[in-house]
């Protein structure tokens, strides 16, 4: 097998000359995303659609750094902060409705433990799996295979080391659930403040007008 074969195998391989030809038309692409007028935003979107494998409406505020691009999938209204690292050695694949606050970090790249297999320049690359509706808080870092449920929020300066499950609020080093996500939630914000009446009544008119609306669970996973 080629290096690039084993990579997307999610196998052990070395970054060669090919591997590194796919990284420099990343690397243009990022070039000129990241010096863009940061009030063309829609240059801006129009980069992102052609950097990433696929995406639809995706939207981010640079700059955004990644190794590919191609390997990283966004459903609807994806929207990432400022200053978002994605390592896109293996799949990155994103649902729809997720918002990245800044500095949010995904490694799917890893090498070997060991120093004498570490220092033959073999490393791999393992896929993040990321649900709908995912929240994902500030400086956060998602790591290698990891999958997050939908719905779920991840607290600002979480190390993901595990899979989380949908419908839950989870935070930490290493990140853990807090809490599940409930009814209760659908109208409050800040530390449980209930929303103002006013902004109640334009959020139950946006929810009925909704194609895809939220469903709530008898029973958050757990």
């Amino acid at each position: 097998m080629t290096n690039m074969e084993r990579r997307d195998r999610q196998l052990l391989y070395i970054s060669d000359d090919a591997v590194f030809a796919e990284q420099k038309k990343c690397r243009r692409l990022l070039q000129k995303l990241n010096f863009m007028d940061r009030s063309d935003f829609e240059g801006i979107a129009a980069v992102v659609k052609e950097l990433f494998g696929s995406s639809d409406g995706a939207f981010l505020n640079p700059p955004f750094y990644c190794d590919y691009g191609s390997h990283i999938h966004v459903g609807k209204n994806f929207f990432a902060n400022y200053n978002c690292t994605i390592i896109d050695v293996a799949p990155v694949t994103i649902g729809d409705n997720c918002q990245m606050a800044p500095n949010v970090a995904i490694y799917t790249a890893g090498h070997p433990v060991h120093p004498a297999a570490r220092n033959t320049a073999y490393e791999y690359g393992i896929g993040v799996t990321i649900g709908h509706n995912v929240w994902i808080g500030g400086n956060s870092v998602i790591l290698p295979g990891v999958q997050i449920g939908d719905n779920t929020v991840i607290g600002a300066g979480s190390v993901v080391t595990r899979d989380i499950p949908a419908w839950s609020v989870a935070a930490g080093n290493p990140c853990h659930v807090v809490r599940a996500i409930t009814e209760a939630d659908r109208n409050t914000y800040f530390r449980g403040i209930p929303a103002d009446a006013e902004a109640q009544r334009h959020m139950a008119r946006l929810w009925a007008q909704s194609d895809d609306p939220i469903k709530y669970p008898t029973a958050p996973d757990a």
